[in-house]
């Protein structure tokens, strides 16, 4: 395609072609079918769902094809301070309010989406979504049905774009296809279907990769209770619940770091690795970020934990307050308003334009935090550097989601071991000189208070 850019080193971003103007088409009229069935607009769910998740998944995967394919492997963010999507821009923001507006209506408005409650039939959105809840759980479509099948598009079709963008990095394709079948088989496929085999039994989580204390209602006396009456489906989740939290993560992220879960198969990291990837550069890298990133995602571990606690002493003793105060009215249903949904939901993806893509994983998220002690002290995962490669090109801290200043580390030659690393492996992917390296090795000088300074005239 010509170019009429005179620029040498990075020439104006053309138009688009014919193909992707057309994947962009499928996309829009995916789009347009499920805001039409938002407004009401009378529609054949059985024919044009289909058609819709068809659009804009086939729309993905041509536009991701036609950008990636036709280009050399390699790591090109070429204007992304410049484009109004990725840099705060006007439709950034758009994005960000739609994004946001309509984590609100799910919370709390789910009856503007076509909800039906008290016994009344869905309409609108959710509606249009009850041919495939039906088929996979034999029940009519709820407003989590709906974004639930939205977030598992969203991760499968982005993230077949990050493999093809990514391609030259082997550590990357397998991260993001663990990270697809993760949520496509672990988080929404299978706990669907057996919710459909288990319709005559009460509600518990059945996503098994989601513990305590991300899933904060784990040990809510219901969900125990419904666990308990549940079968011997109900006590596996139980006892698998108990053991992942107590045993298998601790001794997982001792080996390998929080990156087997935060990068591998979380469902929050997931989308922000996939549907985030645009927006990984917007992660404030100041001091002062970093400082109040350690107060809030600590303060919310210990929040998780006392509540917790208070929660679990009211299941066994049968009472409903502690210290004179009702746990739910005090602990409960504030961390489930301001943390459970308002921070990890509205904020932690609503401001992903605005704030960067792992915004809930670097504030908030009680389980990243309790890895990261881990990581943190008792681990064998690090980044090493090589100081003498270093050209301070700044790619590195550029691409790092977390607001790491990897640079500051790459220049002093000193390995990083930082409780919030989700060891994604982006800022070694953008090396161009191959000075970063994740490794997992012996804790011995793990973390290297002398880093090599190599000069002109010696090695010190």
């Amino acid at each position: 395609m010509k170019n009429e850019s005179i620029s040498i080193s990075n020439p104006d971003k053309g138009k688009l072609n014919s193909t992707e103007k057309f994947s962009v088409a499928l996309i829009a009229i995916g789009l347009l079918i499920l805001v039409l069935s938002s407004f009401n607009v009378k529609l054949n769910n059985n024919v044009y769902l289909p058609i819709s998740l068809s659009s804009l998944l086939v729309g993905m995967v041509i536009f991701a094809r036609q950008k990636y394919l036709n280009d050399l492997p390699g790591i090109k963010n070429n204007g992304v301070w410049f484009s109004s999507l990725s840099s705060r821009g006007i439709i950034g923001w758009t994005v960000g309010i739609i994004l946001t507006s309509f984590y609100v209506i799910i919370y709390w408005f789910p009856s503007l989406l076509g909800l039906g409650e008290n016994g009344n039939a869905n309409t609108g959105l959710v509606a249009l979504f009850d041919p495939l809840s039906l088929a996979l759980n034999g029940k009519v479509a709820s407003q989590w049905f709906v974004y639930g099948t939205l977030y598992t598009l969203c991760i499968t079709g982005l993230g077949y774009k990050f493999i093809l963008k990514y391609r030259h990095n082997r550590y990357q394709i397998i991260r993001t296809i663990v990270v697809i079948i993760s949520q496509f088989f672990l988080a929404y496929l299978i706990p669907e279907i057996m919710e459909g085999l288990n319709s005559d039994q009460a509600y518990f989580a059945k996503d098994v990769k989601n513990m305590w204390p991300l899933n904060y209602y784990f040990f809510d006396s219901w969900h125990i209770d419904n666990m308990k009456n549940g079968g011997t489906m109900g006590m596996i989740y139980l006892v698998w619940g108990i053991v992942l939290f107590l045993f298998v993560t601790p001794i997982i992220t001792y080996f390998v770091g929080k990156r087997w879960y935060c990068s591998f198969v979380c469902g929050c990291g997931g989308l922000a690795e996939t549907a985030g990837d645009s927006f990984r550069h917007l992660s404030s890298k100041k001091v002062s970020a970093w400082k109040f990133e350690r107060y809030s995602i600590h303060a919310i571990l210990v929040f998780v934990f006392i509540m917790t606690g208070a929660v679990l002493y009211n299941y066994f003793t049968n009472t409903s307050t502690i210290f004179g105060l009702d746990t739910y009215t005090w602990l409960r249903q504030p961390y489930g308003f301001l943390i459970g949904a308002a921070f990890s939901g509205v904020i932690g993806v609503g401001f992903y334009p605005m704030l960067g893509s792992r915004v809930w994983c670097r504030f908030g998220c009680p389980l990243a935090a309790y890895m990261g002690i881990f990581q943190r002290f008792k681990s064998k995962f690090r980044i090493t550097t090589n100081g003498g490669q270093c050209i301070s090109c700044g790619n590195c801290s550029n691409s790092c989601e977390m607001g790491i200043d990897v640079r500051a580390y790459a220049q002093k030659g000193e390995n990083i071991v930082r409780a919030s690393c989700v060891g994604c492996g982006i800022c070694s992917a953008v090396c161009p000189r191959g000075v970063l390296k994740l490794e997992n090795a012996d804790e011995e000088n793990r973390i290297n208070s002398n880093p090599i300074s190599i000069g002109n005239n010696s090695i010190k």
